[in-house]
């Protein structure tokens, strides 16, 4: 839609060869044939070759025939061709080679031949999509006519991408077990490019910091097999166990921090509420995608959050049946919802849950569904709240393509919480917009996955530019019933894709207040008396003050723990001392153009060290393998490029001498110049405008350190706006995390 439906059985056909399977993100050779059909096509008439929107194939290119990507195309009759690449198609199919007759004409039986990734000159090949998928169709279209009326061909070219080869392994399991209590332990390797990947083969050692009953001390990995479940394991003592995975006696990798509890009446299951597969404007069919989350992710919850406006009732009906045949209480908890994507101006991107089956989808608007459909569309996010008012329903605001505007509409009733991470990067200013509204919000992070792939989300080589988010959700057992209480009462938090432990709690000396609901949105909440408050609580302290305390095991070295009061740190808690700084010094940049659509920023930095050198240096969070750091001179220049989305990322220079010479910076966004040896404790920080666009220049330890922090923070609520108290941590890979505020209310 709205493609001509005039003879598509006459309008050509096309071949392609190789077949393929190929690995994703390799390099090849497309060679598509294209045979005019019945009607030939006219002088100025055109043959568009098109894939998917959120596809990260590369972008063909014309001029460098030894380069990657250099594409060709051909007439068999030597018409003359104007041929281009633009993202001119309709939804989903946007990223299209465009081919127009340009002098000629061709008759039936004439051939256009494409190459994508011409080799014959010295071009490696095209780069392929870098996330696996059953068939990547190249979605051609004509137009014959010389109309501008395309029609797409009856039989459509489209190609496998399988795994790569392994080149990084992950160890899975709870965050939190009972004494005795049975849990599982998922190891699994990745390709390049983050795909689960067969093709390994290792003998591997289990390295736990506590004795774990039915853990083999070594398990061979035979390539074929796919990921590793260890079922039945348990611990008998109470305590956190560190679990170590070694091949050759080298850490490959490290399994999430584990908390062994002699009780826990509210556990900790990992979810990812947010993403979409190829019946909308993602990849992959709906099934493999709830597949992949619960059997290659290892998450305990999913939700799948298509645009409104590409879902039919057909799907619509389709997703609910899947969810409910694929929920099961105790195992994995599948959510049915979708993405209401209203305009920007109108409210933006809402995330909608409902905690059953059966009910109206209404949708933003209907301009990409075609017939009739069984509800009207809504335009405006205060309109749909006054729609959800009476539905078993949660809402959470979301920043994708759209970005939801909470100070055009917000329903505290109904939108609980705000998505401050995904796949398209960071935004800790969506939660800042509603503290400073007096919103009463949790936070959430989820993938908003584009690929196949929730749960365990990279970000690839194009349109995305972080790992998508995970959230831990507290709840007294895997049910629906209990993920729709965590989500209204706030009890949760959310990562940047790590599964990282945390815990926030508030004591008082004296009972104070707690809500169960939100006084500001019933005239009667239900209230107790308490000591201790959780992360999401809404306390009414009067007069007693606050202790906060917080605990942080890390998946990496723990860089800093901070506490907020609303947008402003307060106090912040790292794990080591200035007498642990020396010749490691950070270069960290982040922040994004704006908060719409092309926001990322793309980094074009240079450093020079004068008067000292470098003996090695690391990359931080660089999360596409194209992008690499380049050392320029050896031992005192680099050059490297980037792209954040309100991220992080960096580079870790280890000096020769720890406090002599200049670093300088140059980069498209800002430059500027730091004294090494007058580099204190504290970060030097070069500010570049945009959304918290800057440069951070500081010291950390020369080893790996600690992975675990506790702070103490004593907080004197005196009345007034709502005081909204949480942590956000950072990691020293880049990874962060946030935790729902605790909210201190007059």
């Amino acid at each position: 839609m709205p493609f001509s439906t005039y003879l598509p059985e006459d309008m050509g056909s096309v071949a392609l060869s190789p077949a393929g399977p190929f690995v994703a993100g390799s390099h090849a050779e497309l060679r598509l044939i294209y045979t005019a059909g019945k009607f030939g096509i006219d002088d100025t008439g055109m043959l568009k070759i098109s894939w998917r929107t959120t596809s990260d194939m590369s972008k063909p290119q014309f001029n460098d025939p030894a380069a990657a990507n250099f594409t060709t195309v051909e007439a068999s009759n030597a018409a003359k061709l104007e041929v281009w690449f633009d993202r001119l198609n309709i939804r989903p199919y946007a990223n299209t080679l465009l081919i127009r007759i340009g002098r000629g004409y061709l008759r039936t039986g004439d051939t256009l031949t494409i190459r994508l990734g011409d080799r014959r000159q010295g071009s490696p090949g095209f780069r392929l999509q870098t996330n696996c998928e059953e068939r990547v169709e190249l979605r051609t279209s004509v137009d014959a006519f010389a109309t501008y009326e395309f029609t797409e061909l009856a039989q459509q070219p489209g190609f496998a991408l399988v795994p790569g080869a392994a080149a990084s392994w992950k160890a899975i399991w709870p965050s939190l077990a009972r004494v005795g209590e049975p849990f599982r332990l998922a190891i699994l390797a990745e390709d390049m490019w983050g795909n689960p990947t067969p093709h390994a083969e290792r003998d591997l050692a289990l390295v736990p910091s506590h004795p774990v009953r039915g853990l083999p001390e070594r398990i061979a990995i035979k390539s074929g097999e796919g990921p590793r479940v260890l079922e039945n394991l348990s611990v008998d003592d109470a305590g956190d166990i560190e679990l170590r995975i070694l091949a050759h006696g080298e850490e490959i990798a490290r399994a999430n921090p584990l908390r062994v509890a002699s009780s826990a009446p509210l556990r900790r299951y990992w979810g990812d509420l947010h993403g979409q597969s190829g019946e909308t404007i993602g990849m992959g069919t709906v099934e493999s995608y709830f597949r992949y989350a619960r059997d290659l992710a290892f998450i305990d919850i999913v939700g799948h959050q298509g645009n409104d406006f590409q879902i039919t009732d057909a799907f619509w009906q389709k997703l609910n049946r899947l969810t409910a045949e694929l929920d099961a209480p105790g195992r994995f908890v599948c959510v049915p919802g979708y993405e209401w994507s209203g305009n920007t101006g109108m409210g933006g991107d809402r995330n909608i849950f409902f905690r059953r089956e059966g009910r109206p989808i209404r949708r933003s608007s209907h301009i990409l569904v075609q017939g009739a459909t069984s509800t009207e569309a809504i335009a405006t996010a205060d309109e749909l709240f006054r729609a959800l008012a009476h539905e078993d329903a949660v809402v959470i605001a979301h920043v994708g393509g759209r970005y939801a505007d909470i100070k055009f509409a917000h329903d505290g009733r109904i939108e609980r919480a705000v998505e401050v991470h995904s796949t398209w990067g960071t935004f800790e200013w969506l939660l800042h917009d509603a503290l400073a509204l007096g919103y009463r919000v949790g936070v959430v992070c989820h993938s908003d996955d584009h690929k196949g792939r929730p749960g365990a989300t990279r970000p690839g080589a194009s349109t995305f530019g972080a790992i998508g988010g995970l959230t831990c959700y507290f709840m007294p057992e895997l049910t629906r019933d209990a993920l729709f209480d965590a989500l209204r009462r706030r009890h949760h938090y959310g990562t940047t894709g790590t599964r990282l432990f945390l815990d926030l709690r508030g004591s008082f000396a004296q009972p104070v207040t707690s809500f169960s609901e939100d006084p500001q949105l019933t005239s009667s909440p239900a209230a107790s008396l308490v000591h201790e408050a959780m992360m999401g609580d809404i306390i009414r302290p009067g007069s007693v003050a606050m202790r906060l305390t917080a605990e942080v095991i890390g998946t990496a070295p723990l860089e800093r723990v901070d506490v907020l009061h609303g947008s402003e740190v307060v106090q912040t808690a790292r794990p080591y001392g200035s007498s642990q700084l020396g010749r490691r010094v950070r270069v960290l940049w982040q922040g994004a153009e704006y908060r719409g659509r092309g926001r990322e920023t793309h980094w074009q930095g240079k450093l020079v060290v004068d008067g000292n050198r470098f003996t090695r240096f690391c990359a931080v969070n660089f999360l596409n393998p194209e992008r690499r750091i380049v050392e320029t001179t050896a031992g005192s220049a680099l050059a490297w490029s980037s792209v954040t989305t309100g991220n992080l990322a960096g580079i870790d220079l280890w000096l020769a001498e720890p406090r002599r010479g200049m670093l300088r910076l140059e980069t498209n966004v800002v430059s500027g110049e730091v004294d090494l040896n007058a580099l204190a404790d504290d970060a030097a920080v070069l500010e570049g405008g945009g959304l918290s666009r800057r440069i951070s220049i500081y010291r950390l330890p020369e080893d790996d350190w600690s992975r675990h922090v506790t702070l103490d923070h004593t907080v004197a609520f005196k009345g007034g706006v709502d005081l909204a108290v949480y942590v956000r941590v950072t990691q020293s890979d880049g990874h962060q995390a946030w935790s729902s505020p605790i909210y201190l209310i007059a």
